[in-house]
């Protein structure tokens, strides 16, 4: 899916990422007598159609711009959200510690604006299988209009399932046929028994979650499940480096913590995990804690009716470029 739209010249529809001298980046979608408005000229996208990706361009004004189609950290960085996507860092963590693998058959809970599913999408290639579930309606057009853009249509392995995963995976998925499981969700530890269920033994689930209670309680979860291995928790910090003649050092800023990921492995039915002994601690979860679990009190922000009312047409005038069709908004 995609592939012969990542080669060969730049096409209308397609997606082209612009850098100036100074670095600063505009992402453009090409279509025919478009042009690229700033403050410094005028460029126009006849000057990028049928050319080559790589080309260095200038506006009516000189200054140049280098083209080149989008990466996918680029463009999911650069899409239409309605809620924060998975950062690249944590999406290729996410593919190698799950061992997502072409084949592979997917479930995956919390689409957001589908930037972990493009990525999952990639893993698991036309054989394999993706469904995806998303309690909000905003959201999964957000997310279906960004697969589309990115693959040029519909992909053939997605499926994306509007409801709760915990309610619904038993009515799509039969127990024991699901390789790996990816939860990006507030409360993960509501969806551990319908995943245990679905999951083969020696199936991989890893959870992506933002807080080190949500990290805490997660991990009590899966042991308190049984059919888990022992959990795994850790993060990802990617720091730039200035690379200039002899002025090498760290760069200033870093994309430092997005999220914690904690993955376990399903066990054979009616065995036991093998885990380190602990003392009792006195910190064990309460009743009154599990009460104070409320998206507020995690620090959920809502998200605005109008945000996502635009993230929406943003994403399906996207697709629609991408196909080749006409806006219709």
């Amino acid at each position: 899916m995609g592939a012969a739209r990542r080669r060969g010249p730049l096409r209308p529809g397609e997606r082209v990422q612009l850098t100036d001298e100074r670095g600063r980046m505009s992402t453009i979608t090409l279509v025919e007598d478009g042009q690229f408005h700033t403050h410094r000229g005028v460029l126009h996208h006849e000057q990028l159609i049928g050319r080559p990706e790589g080309i260095v361009v200038e506006n009516s004004a000189g200054f140049r711009y280098q083209a080149l189609r989008p990466l996918l950290k680029d463009f999911v960085l650069s899409m239409p959200r309605g809620a924060a996507v998975v950062y690249p860092k944590d999406a290729g963590q996410i593919i190698t510690m799950a061992d997502i693998f072409p084949g592979a058959r997917v479930i995956e809970a919390g689409v957001g604006s589908g930037a972990l599913s493009i990525s999952l999408l990639r893993a698991v290639g036309e054989a394999g299988h993706l469904r995806s579930f998303e309690r909000r309606e905003e959201f999964a057009e957000i997310a279906r209009g960004n697969v589309e853009t990115m693959f040029g249509g519909p992909h053939p392995a997605w499926e994306l399932t509007l409801g709760d995963l915990a309610e619904a995976l038993g009515e799509h998925e039969q127990p024991g046929t699901v390789d790996r499981a990816v939860l990006d969700m507030l409360a993960p530890w509501e969806c551990l028994d319908a995943v245990a269920t679905a999951l083969a033994p020696g199936g991989a689930l890893i959870c992506y979650v933002a807080t080190v209670t949500q990290l805490s309680r997660t991990a009590e979860a899966m042991r308190a499940d049984g059919r888990f291995t022992e959990p795994e928790s850790f993060e990802t910090m990617v720091r730039g480096w200035h690379v200039e003649g002899l002025a090498v050092r760290p760069d200033h800023r870093m994309v430092a913590h997005t999220g914690f990921l904690i993955s376990a492995r399903r066990l054979a039915d009616g065995e036991q995990r093998l885990a380190p002994k602990r003392r009792a601690s006195k910190t064990d979860y309460t009743a009154e804690d599990l009460e104070a679990w409320t998206p507020q009190a995690l620090g959920e922000r809502a998200v605005s009716d109008r945000k996502l009312r635009r993230a929406a047409r943003d994403a399906r005038s996207l697709a629609r470029h991408a196909a080749g069709e006409a806006d219709e908004d």
